[in-house]
C-alpha cells in the first residue's frame, strides 16, 4: 500500500486540507487573529470537527494573557492524566513551566472521600494551597470547572486563566457558559462538546506559536 509515512508532512497536509475546507466552506469567516486562528484549526485537526469554528469562546485578551503566564514559568494544573500526558512537556520545560494534575493524589481521594465531593473538586482545592501562578486546563470535569469558579467568587483563587473545555451531558455545557459570563479570563467550549484532547491541542497551539515567534 502507497500512503503517507513522514508524520511532519501529514500535520502540514492536514492542515493544509483544514484551510481549503474554510476557505471553500466558510468563505466569509474571519479569525480574530493568528494565534486564535491556530488554536481553532489544531481543535479541527484533533477532532476532524469543523463546529470548532463557532463554538470555541475567548475572552479579551485571554491569549495575551496566557502567554505572558506561560513565560513566566506558571505551573499548569489538569483535570486529568490524560489532559496532561497531551501537553508538550518539552515546550514547557523550555519555558521553566511546571504541571501538575491532583485527580490520583491521596489527599484528593481522601477529601473526595469525606466531604462527599468528586475528586476532581478536590484536586482544584488542593491545587488553590499551591504558590505561585497558576493556569488551569480542564477538559473532563465540570465540577472541576465549578469549583474553580466558586474558589474565585470566595477571593480564595484567581488563576491566569481558564482553558475549560469539559465534555458530556451532566453540568458541561453550564459549567463553561458560567466560565463565559464570569470574570475570569478563559477559553470556552460552549455546549457539550470538549474533551481532554482538545484541552492538550489548545495548549499545545499555544506553545508551538510562541516557539515558533522566537
Amino acid at each position: 500500500m502507497n500512503y503517507n509515512k513522514n508524520p511532519q508532512n501529514i500535520e502540514q497536509h492536514s492542515f493544509e486540507i483544514i484551510s481549503q475546507i474554510i476557505a471553500d466552506e466558510r468563505p466569509d469567516y474571519r479569525f480574530a487573529d493568528e494565534l486564535e486562528e491556530k488554536i481553532i484549526k489544531r481543535a479541527i485537526h484533533t477532532s476532524a470537527d469543523f463546529e470548532w469554528l463557532d463554538i470555541l469562546h475567548f475572552s479579551p485578551d485571554v491569549l495575551s494573557r496566557i502567554t505572558q503566564a506561560l513565560r513566566r514559568g506558571c505551573t499548569i494544573y489538569t483535570d486529568t492524566t490524560m489532559a496532561l500526558s497531551g501537553i508538550n512537556k518539552t515546550q514547557l520545560e523550555q519555558l521553566g513551566c511546571q504541571w501538575q494534575c491532583y485527580i490520583s493524589d491521596p489527599r484528593a481521594v481522601a477529601i473526595a472521600k469525606s466531604q462527599g465531593i468528586t475528586r476532581s473538586m478536590a484536586a482544584v482545592d488542593l491545587a488553590a494551597q499551591d504558590q505561585g501562578e497558576k493556569l488551569f486546563v480542564f477538559g473532563n470535569a465540570p465540577t472541576a470547572l465549578f469549583r474553580l469558579l466558586e474558589l474565585h467568587q470566595q477571593g480564595v483563587m484567581t488563576p491566569a486563566a481558564v482553558i475549560g473545555v469539559p465534555v458530556g451531558f451532566v453540568g458541561a455545557a453550564e459549567s463553561k457558559q458560567a466560565l463565559a459570563e464570569s470574570d475570569l479570563l478563559g477559553i470556552a467550549a460552549l455546549g457539550r462538546k470538549g474533551g481532554s484532547n482538545i484541552a492538550a491541542a489548545i495548549v499545545n497551539a499555544i506553545l508551538y506559536h510562541m516557539r515558533d515567534a522566537q
